[in-house]
């Protein structure tokens, strides 16, 4: 028997990464989870997801250890 691991719903992760940005240090991650619903083992399942989709980043020097990674769009001229 294969074991399948479930895949959090994206609806999650998508919320917990808007909070992360709204939240811009302030409360710990795993705080920030419960005010959303969330339980510390599915937080911390979306903080690695996040991380390894290059979307946060760690930082030790605040309340919450991951700050949203903000990106630069690059605009194309033609001549």
């Amino acid at each position: 028997m294969i074991a399948v691991k479930n895949k959090l719903p994206m609806e999650n992760k998508e919320r917990h990464y808007q909070a992360l940005a709204e939240n811009k240090g302030r409360l710990n991650e795993i705080d920030l989870g419960e005010m959303i619903g969330l339980e510390e083992d599915e937080t911390r399942q979306i903080i690695v997801q996040l991380l390894s989709e290059h979307k946060i980043e760690s930082h030790q020097y605040q309340p919450c250890n991951y700050t949203v990674i903000k990106t630069k769009s690059k605009v194309l001229f033609k001549k």
